[in-house]
């Protein structure tokens, strides 16, 4: 079946981003109709109740309209950023999105996600790398993709893995 999105999930500091980033410059200088959507964006909201994860429901309205926007705008292909921690999450996602689509799970070892965080000047990295610790150790996000793909190498190289097993290549 072919896809019209892709789902680039991962750990905090996997590189989902950065991956769907070039994906999206590949598809811009092929002259595709697509949009990127970093979900984090639209989801990052304190709805008061100091649980990230009680912003979700948020993120997928703010979602739904983007979605519709891009699609009266002519848009073909989709490609998001974000972090699905389950099944649940992951149908809640597809059945917004509205179009077939495949989950690519980004692998990165600790030691490499925790020298990338460093590098970020906001307080808050030092916490999303707690986070994406007790996240490997839980096993969350593992089992629902489609693919599992190594991020410990140059971005280019694996943004054309996931186009190849797209075949958006």
């Amino acid at each position: 079946m072919k896809v019209n999105a892709v789902l680039i999930s991962g750990v905090y500091g996997s590189g989902k981003s950065s991956v769907a980033a070039e994906i999206a410059y590949v598809l811009g200088e092929r002259g595709d109709r697509y949009a990127l959507l970093d979900l984090d964006f639209l989801g990052w909201a304190n709805v008061g109740t100091g649980d990230h994860e009680a912003a979700f429901p948020v993120m997928l309205r703010n979602l739904a309209a983007v979605m519709s926007n891009y699609r009266q705008a002519g848009i073909t292909l989709f490609v998001l950023a974000y972090f699905v921690r389950d099944a649940g999450q992951l149908a809640a996602l597809r059945e917004v999105v509205g179009e077939p689509m495949s989950v690519v799970r980004l692998e990165v070892p600790l030691a490499e996600i925790e020298r990338r965080l460093a590098g970020d000047v906001t307080t808050e990295r030092a916490d999303d790398y707690q986070v994406a610790v007790e996240s490997v150790a839980s096993g969350a996000g593992v089992g629902i993709e489609d693919v599992a793909m190594r991020n410990d190498r140059a971005v280019a190289a694996v943004a054309r893995d996931v186009m190849r097993f797209l075949e958006w290549a």
